[in-house]
């Protein structure tokens, strides 16, 4: 019986996963259609439209459905008009996204994303990918514009957009400024600093945002259940950040659609930080020597101190706790949003290997 019940929730998950995906060329169409019919700014829309089609539509789409998802479940008699209104907004966090990789990619140098070469890796490309990334962050309220403009919730969902994007660019600077610009200094490297990038860099928009953006839609707006909401979003997010960070040492780079470069590029990661928490003195001499360098052998020799600390160890046993704890907070917080929109994504995220 629970079986059937879990191919069920598989099979509607696919069938979301479909019509969510059967949206973007449309989407692709009405952001370059007309602009590559004018001959002033045909080469610039032409080029807009390849951005697009690399950047966007190879993800695991996880944030984006999550809006379908999560609106479904705050109005489960929601018109088909108005789910196409929820998959569009999908679309914009998914846009958001990219605009953000596309950067970061070039920030990190970066070799691979979503199992191909990044965009400023191509060729003819580099550092074009700056603006591209701005182009795509044009994208989201050329579409909040078109889409919903005439809905009481437009002011409100492209606050939370521009809100978004500052949080996640402090979050970014906060990464980037950590690490020292030379050489290796851990004295930043601490779990407190870990879990403010964390919060800013990744959990508002990978979490909040798109059970946010729901919540506007279904006309829940006022701030209690919008923090209630957000206190268990954003421990979602830490969970993630850390899964997220182990795979990028222990993924395979087929499975995860990259090549992990945490250790070479001196990010101040979940694994860094706790080996730094329970390494010996010799050890932690060790990883300084070796940290943030691309050599093959130094980047072994920080894997094998991980492996001497048992950290896939630590690191599930955190997993454990961490889930258990998510599912408590879930089950303990009275909130006008329905248990199930949590439930879904923590779903999504235990024991996921990419």
């Amino acid at each position: 019986m629970e079986q059937n019940g879990s191919d069920a929730k598989k099979l509607k998950s696919s069938t979301e996963l479909a019509e969510f995906d059967a949206l973007f060329l449309e989407l692709v169409d009405e952001l370059t259609k007309n602009e590559i019919k004018n001959p002033e700014i045909a080469d610039a829309f032409i080029w807009f439209k390849e951005v697009l089609h690399y950047n966007v539509p190879f993800g695991k789409k996880n944030r984006g459905v999550s809006v379908v998802t999560s609106y479904k479940h705050l109005v489960p008699e929601a018109s088909e008009a108005d789910l196409k209104i929820a998959r569009v907004l999908g679309w914009c966090v998914e846009l958001l996204q990219a605009f953000f990789l596309v950067a970061d990619d070039i920030m990190d140098n970066s070799l691979t994303r979503r199992g191909q070469p990044c965009w400023y890796k191509k060729e003819k490309v580099g550092n074009t990918a700056i603006n591209d990334s701005f182009f795509l962050e044009c994208t989201i309220y050329s579409l909040l514009k078109k889409y919903i403009r005439d809905k009481p919730y437009y002011l409100s969902i492209m606050e939370l957009f521009l809100e978004t994007t500052l949080q996640t660019v402090t979050g970014q600077c906060l990464d980037l400024t950590t690490a020292a610009s030379e050489g290796v200094d851990f004295s930043k490297f601490t779990m407190e600093r870990y879990s403010a990038i964390v919060k800013w860099k990744t959990a508002f928009y990978s979490f909040y945002l798109p059970v946010a953006i729901a919540m506007y839609m279904a006309g829940i707006s006022d701030g209690e259940s919008h923090t209630k909401a957000k206190t268990i979003l954003l421990q979602m997010g830490h969970f993630f950040q850390v899964q997220d960070d182990y795979l990028d040492c222990y993924g395979a780079p087929e499975v995860i659609g990259k090549v992990g470069t945490d250790i070479q590029d001196n990010k101040c990661g979940w694994l860094i930080v706790k080996a730094l928490e329970i390494a010996s003195d010799e050890q932690k001499e060790k990883l300084q020597a070796n940290y943030a360098r691309w050599e093959t052998e130094a980047v072994e020799k920080v894997k094998a101190i991980y492996r001497d600390l048992k950290l896939e160890d630590v690191y599930k046993q955190y997993e454990e706790s961490s889930h258990e704890e998510i599912t408590n907070l879930i089950n303990s917080i009275a909130s006008a949003v329905p248990k199930e929109v949590f439930l879904d994504f923590a779903s999504k995220i235990y024991k996921r290997e990419k």
